[in-house]
Order: structure tokens, then sequence, then C-alpha cells
């Protein structure tokens, strides 16, 4: 291979930073107008009167939408294992149907006008009155009404070996602890915006999605029109990290006015609408209970949350999942249980589960150590295992904590710490170093695909996969390149765009090893066809065997893009993924490693240098990786330190729906990140890739926190570590 693990520059690089590229509120159309929600001001009840003529009376206002005078719309369909579109909404909520309102900040209107500063004008003189509802909005508050997860095919609601709790009575050193976690919202530098135009019943729409296919299905499904008839555009994204995963109001209700009005409608969130409208993570009470003998080896592990989700939707999230892979013992209880809330739905953020549930795990492990008076990697060490902790039989399809332990310590210098907390200082910074395990799981689903080889010696690879910024276009090209001994030059990739093969869903870390594996599929049957036409005509190079037998081009596709083409290729593909889920874990995996500095008097923190060694599979571009895997870091380092959103307990309000007062890490915040990886290819996944997506920001949280004690001897089992809770 000669292109595969470059650090090529990105393709899309030069269109990015100079202003070409063109997101998804930046599409203009003749005639354009501009949407606005009005939001609900209760988190539960029902609108009694709504009074528009003020708003309607502003120049420049074109409709104003309600509940009153709004196109019917199908409701989203309900959750179901063989309904994956059901995971694509966002809530259940079928917006303008009803006068119903189900959360503090559910849109109850829209008003569209000539121009967006008419928009907003006009829905601040919206007003509603209400028949309030009792509503339950305050998580700790709801704590004891927690209910078990309902177990299914996706998301099991925990696992259990042995006799945990018997175990942990009886061992030798024991821990009971508790970890909270606050919720978080989404902050991609692209606020999430659709431009949606109607053309008879044909609906095109640009939007900042990580699912294109998904959403052209529901689109489809919610308005009534085959699915052929629907155009999803997004060719650029500006970050997403989960939040632009599912089906929100702002997509639906730019579609929605669109046709009412029968306009091209530009509906761009501002960011305090993004987190009155769109789920954010969880927040989770954890116990996390640890028995072991005096030699450090587990006899008993016990790992349950309580998160939440809406009342109306909402996904639950697998906080307890690590405990179930990570560590030997022969008595684990895991359990996820929840409580549903009047509050927007929940959703997927960033390694959701794994990024909170580590934070308990890994703390927990170093706390066990210094209790142990043994070193935290070497107590992780002794509780290694080769097979699934829970039946003892599945194998890991590719494990390698043991390498990554040793060569992350020795770039860290891991091994020259004095381990006693508060013993080491510079001046007026108390220093601290700390360490934690990552682990994420590795996915794969259906794609579509096309490849053509041209009688120019070009390559053209088409897919309807999104680019959000992590060079997914320059990996398939490099793919590609390799696949078919082609430069890299010739290759060049269509993508972000619903008429083109069905792609995957940018989430759980699957487009690049998913796409991959039917780009390689591809090329294999491309190289059959020309050895084939070869043997007929003659002919050493690609270009010379297409000229010879005169034909343009040679393409294959995999997949089918019929509606019955696209079920046989699930049905296909489901039995293969249970049985390889039945044989393997299969897991990206990492390590951590952070330098803390805290003030001694006034309680500030700051990190100070970061080491993280990485086991994802292949490396496609090496540059590409080291930044994604950096900003997981990043992100893991806001979870750590700043970011929580904070919910008015008494009316579901959120109360910091901004950046001046949600705080997320910035450039002085931020160390170097010395990241590396082992690059050693998994024999069971498409090319090896195990995905780099979401293992970054996995154990930073743990990593962080295990830091400040080592600096302080202060334990901080609750997030985010601020300065009051050291003081």
């Amino acid at each position: 291979m000669t292109t595969i693990g470059q650090p090529l520059d990105r393709v899309d690089g030069n269109v990015k930073t100079t202003g070409a590229a063109k997101f998804a509120a930046e599409h203009f159309y003749p005639g354009l107008t501009h949407a606005v929600l009005v939001h609900a001001t209760i988190s539960r009840g029902r609108i009694a009167a709504l009074h528009t003529d003020e708003a309607s009376a502003v120049p420049g206002v074109v409709a104003i939408l309600t509940h009153l005078n709004a196109l019917p719309m199908k409701p989203a369909p309900k959750p179901g294992p063989f309904n994956l579109t059901s995971l694509f909404s966002g809530t259940s909520v079928n917006y303008l149907q009803s006068d119903e309102v189900h959360w503090e900040g559910q849109p109850i209107a829209v008003v569209v006008a000539e121009t967006s500063s008419a928009a907003r004008e006009a829905a601040a003189l919206v007003h509603a009155e209400y028949t309030v509802m009792k509503s339950v909005v305050d998580f700790e508050g709801a704590e004891e009404d927690a209910q078990p997860q309902p177990n299914n095919s996706f998301f099991p609601r925990g696992a259990k070996r042995g006799d945990a709790e018997a175990a942990l009575a009886t061992a030798q050193v024991s821990l009971d602890l508790r970890y909270t976690t606050p919720p978080h919202n989404h902050n991609a530098l692209e606020p999430h915006a659709t431009t949606a135009v109607w053309d008879g019943d044909r609906l095109t729409v640009h939007d900042a999605t990580q699912s294109i296919d998904w959403f052209r299905t529901h689109l489809a499904l919610r308005f009534s029109v085959p699915m052929t008839n629907v155009r999803v555009l997004a060719p650029f994204v500006g970050g997403a990290f989960g939040g632009k995963f599912a089906m929100w109001p702002g997509t639906i209700l730019a579609a929605l006015a669109a046709r009412a009005t029968s306009r091209p409608v530009r509906l761009a969130l501002s960011r305090e609408a993004v987190y009155r409208t769109v789920g954010g993570r969880t927040p989770s009470i954890q116990r996390l209970a640890l028995g072991a003998d005096r030699d450090g080896r587990l006899t008993s592990l016990v790992h349950t949350s309580v998160t939440r989700t809406g009342k109306v939707g909402g996904h639950f999230e697998q906080v307890t999942s690590p405990s179930s892979h990570l560590y030997a013992s022969e008595n684990i209880l895991t359990r996820h249980d929840i409580v549903r809330l009047d509050l927007v739905p929940n959703h997927f953020m960033r390694a959701p589960g794994e990024s909170i549930g580590t934070f308990a795990l890994e703390s927990a492990l170093d706390e066990l150590a210094y209790e142990l008076g043994m070193d935290p990697i070497e107590l992780r060490l002794r509780n290694e295992t080769a097979v699934d902790p829970i039946d003892g039989k599945k194998k890991f399809s590719h494990r390698k904590l043991p390498e990554m332990y040793a060569l992350g310590a020795e770039r860290f210098g891991w091994h020259d710490r004095n381990p006693e907390p508060r013993s080491t200082r510079d001046g007026r910074w108390l220093v601290g170093t700390g360490m934690a395990t990552a682990f994420h799981p590795g996915l794969s689903t259906p794609v579509n695909v096309t490849v053509r080889l041209s009688a120019d010696g070009s390559v053209l690879v088409r897919c309807a996969f999104q680019e959000m910024g992590m060079g997914a276009a320059t990996a398939q090209a490099q793919i590609t390149a390799d696949a078919l001994g082609v430069p890299f030059d010739a290759v060049r990739v269509e993508y972000g765009d619903s008429e083109l093969p069905m792609g995957p869903a940018a989430g759980v870390s699957v487009q690049t090893a998913s796409t991959a594996a039917s780009v390689t599929q591809a090329c294999e049957e491309l190289k059959q066809t020309l050895k084939s036409m070869a043997r007929k005509t003659g002919g050493d190079s690609n270009e010379e065997i297409l000229r010879r037998a005169k034909v343009p081009h040679v393409e294959a596709v995999i997949g089918s893009e019929s509606r019955l083409g696209r079920i046989a290729g699930r049905i296909r593909f489901l039995p293969k993924f249970m049985r390889e889920g039945q044989r393997w874990i299969k897991a990206a995996s990492g390590v951590q490693f952070c330098e803390v500095r805290v003030d001694a008097e006034t309680g500030e923190t700051r990190v100070s240098r970061w080491v993280g060694v990485f086991d994802i599979g292949r490396v496609i571009n090496a540059k590409t990786a080291a930044s994604q895997v950096r900003g997981g870091i990043v992100m893991g380092l806001g979870l750590a330190m700043a970011e929580e959103t904070l919910v008015d307990p008494r009316n579901g309000r959120i109360m910091n729906p901004s950046l001046a007062e949600y705080h997320v890490p910035v450039h002085a915040d931020i160390p170097p990140i010395d990241v590396s990886f082992l690059d050693d290819p998994d024999p069971t996944t498409p090319l090896g890739i195990l995905g780099a997506g979401e293992v970054g920001v996995v154990g930073v949280g743990a990593a962080v926190a295990n830091a400040v004690y080592h600096a302080t001897g202060r334990r901080v089992r609750d997030l985010p570590i601020t300065l009051d809770k050291l003081l």
C-alpha cells in the first residue's frame, strides 16, 4: 500500500479554508424566506390561546404557522427493532398538529418572513396562554422513580455474572462509590440549519445532517410523498457529534413552512434554539462498587446507572457497557435504569454512554489502586482479560491494552512520578498525573457504492456519506487508490447527496469502515472485470485495456437502490452482523495520560500535558486520524472541567443556553496533545478499521479526575471539576 496511512491533506481543505464551501444556511433560491421558531415557556400543558395579531403586523411577515392553521403531517414512526427510521426521530411529537406542550422550549409556532430580522422580531411578539399541567423535570428528585431500561436488540439493559453483591460483601478490600455527571448540550461550529424547497410534491432540503439517507426516508414518511421525491443535500456539515443524527423540529418545520407558503424557506437555529429543541447528553447517577483481594485481583464489579429520557422520546445510553468488557472478574453486575421527564428528549452525543461511564469506572479503579498501594497501570494489568468477562468465551477481535499501557507510560514518563498525592509542587502549582483506559465498540452497517474507472485513468467513487470535518472523502479516495493501484490524485469522490447510492449515517464510528467494505468490494469486482477484458483484448495498464476494448469506462455497483433491494441488503447484512456479535467483541481502545496543575490557593486547574495511545485498527490517514482523536480529547476536557447544562428543577427551563454561559474549552485551555497509534489492522473488520471518531473522548474525564486527586489529595466524583469543588 502506498497511499493508505499517509498524512495526506484533505481533498476539501481548500474550499473550506477559503469560504467557497456552502453550508446548509448558505444556499439561495429566488423568493427565499426566513423562518424562526416560537418556543413554549411551560414544561407540560396545553395552549389555551395564541396571540399572533401583533406579530402578523410586522412588515415582511409572510405567515405564522400554529396548530390552528398548519398543514397536516403524519406522526413520527413508533420505535421498534425492525424500524430503524424510528432511531432518527428526535421526539415522537407531531409538531403544530395539536395544542399539547411536552417540554419547555417545544416549538409552538413558526414565523415566516422576507428577512431574518423581521422573522425574529415577529417571533418575539407571539404570545401564548396555557393550561398548565403537572410536570416532572428534576432529574435528581426523580432518582427513586427510576425503572429498569427495557431490553431491546440494540441496547441491552445490563449484564450479570456470578453474584457480585455477595462477593462485594466478603471481599478483602472493597469500595462502594457514587459518581454523577451533568447534562451536556451540543455546540457544533455550525448550528442546526435547513433550507427547504418544494416543487409540486418534490422536496429538496439542504440540511446540516449526519444521516442523509434516513433524513430522506423520514421526510418522505412525514409528508406522505415517495422517497424518490425527496432530495437531501449535505456536502458540508460544520460539526455534529451526534446532535445532527436525528430529525429535530427545525428540519420538519422548515419543510412544513415551505409547503404552506409555497416559498423556499431557510430556518437557521440560534444557539439558544439548539439547546431548547435538540437533545443532548443525559445526566447520570452511577454506583461503582469494586471488591478485590490484597493482590489487586477483582472479585466483584458492580456498575449501575440512572439516566434520563424524555416522555416523548430519547435514547438510553449504555453507561455501564465498558464495565462488561474491560476487566476480568468472576462476579459482575451491570444495570441501566431510566427516568422519563418532561424535558427535551436526550439523544446521542459523542461516545454516548462510554464517555461518562468510564468516568466512574476508571476513577474507581484509581481509587482502588490507592487503597491497595498499587500502581494504577499494574492494577489494570492484573485484571486484563483475553475473553469477554461476562460469558468467559467470546474473544476480542483485537485487544492490545498491555502494549498501549507500556507505550503510553514510556512516552508520558509515568514511572518517574511520585505516587503520593500532593507530593509534587512547582511554585504555587500542585502538580498531578493520572491515567485511564478508553474503550468504544466497533460496528458496521450496509452501504451502497459505485466505483467507475474511465479510459483516461480517472476513478469516480459515488456514495451518500457525510463529511463533517473528519476527512471522509479523503480517506475513501486513499482506500480506492490503493485498491485499484492508481494515483491518489486520479480518484474523485462524490458524497453528501441522497441521489447518490445509499451511504451510512456518520455515527457510532461506523462510516469509514462501512464505506470501505463496499468500496473495496467494488474495486475487486472492477479488477476482475479488467482481467476478463484483458484476456480478450490484451493490454497491460487499465487505460490500455479499456482503449483496446473500446469502452469509455467500467463500473462496479454494490447494493441496490430499489426499495426491495435495500430491504434485501439489510436482510443479508443482519444475520452476518448477529453471528459476528456472538463470536467477537470488536472495539477501538486506548490509554489516556494526563498532567494537571492546580493553584493551591484558588483551585484553578490547568491541564498541562497529555499523551494518548490508541488502537483504532488500521490508520487510513495519519493526519486526519490524529485530528479526530485530538478533537475527542478536547471534547473530553470540556466534559471533565467545564461543560454543564443547568436545568431549572422547578420548570425545566435550560438556564445557560449560550456559549456565554455554557463553557467549552478554548485554545488557552488545551495543552499540546501527543497522539500515537498502534496502526495494527483488526483481521475481522473491513481493511482492519475499528473507528477513530469517538474513542478519543472516552476515559478523558477519569484521567483528569485522577490527576487532580494526585495533585491535591481531593477526590472529585461529580463532574465538571470546577474550582469550588477543590477549595
